[in-house]
């Protein structure tokens, strides 16, 4: 008898619409033995709450005077620290629609190497930095000291939610292998 993981690689070898792992992308909402769950849908109770509490941070945000780009970079900057194919999918489009340029974005995880970032985004990078990696004392030390340089409170406390917030998103979305759907071009 062939084993279920033995199935599942075959198939994927034949690639007929199979993930890396050999689950089929139809069925990874199934929650059945083998897949993930979308915790999203499988309790949208505490998802809903997520949800609120990232409309509550983006009107946070608007109301420290961050802008969505800013906002956008922030959320993309945490979830390529993060490995979330997901957000960074939804966040990349957002950041285009809200006028981000490609060239930017291409750089982002390499920001710092860059004279493409205002002061601003680079303190807000660096602390959006700071808040996913919080076992580096040093580099929440030294993005805080650089952001009360250029961000006003208010602001500071706003990147800090927003990166908090896509930190959880980032974290929904990969415990339940959320897909990336290719979508047409133009």
């Amino acid at each position: 008898m062939i084993s279920t993981r033995t199935r599942r690689t075959r198939r994927n070898d034949q690639g007929r619409g199979r993930s890396a792992e050999g689950v089929s992308l139809s069925d990874t909402t199934t929650g059945t033995a083998g897949r993930r769950v979308f915790i999203d849908k499988q309790s949208p109770k505490a998802y809903h709450a997520l949800v609120q509490a990232s409309e509550a941070v983006r009107a946070t945000a608007a109301d420290a005077g961050l802008d969505r780009i800013l906002v956008e970079l922030v959320n993309l900057r945490v979830s390529q620290i993060n490995g979330c194919a997901y957000c960074l999918d939804v966040h990349t489009k957002a950041a285009l629609r809200a006028g981000e340029t490609t060239q930017r974005l291409g750089v982002l995880p390499a920001w710092r190497d860059t004279e493409l970032f205002a002061p601003r985004e680079r303190a807000a990078l660096a602390l959006a930095e700071a808040t996913t990696d919080i076992a580096n004392a040093t580099a929440q030390e030294d993005a805080y000291e650089d952001a009360r340089q250029v961000l006003t409170e208010d602001e500071i406390s706003a990147v800090i939610w927003v990166a908090l917030t896509i930190n959880a998103f980032n974290r929904v979305s990969i415990m339940s292998k959320h897909p990336v759907r290719g979508r047409p071009q133009g």
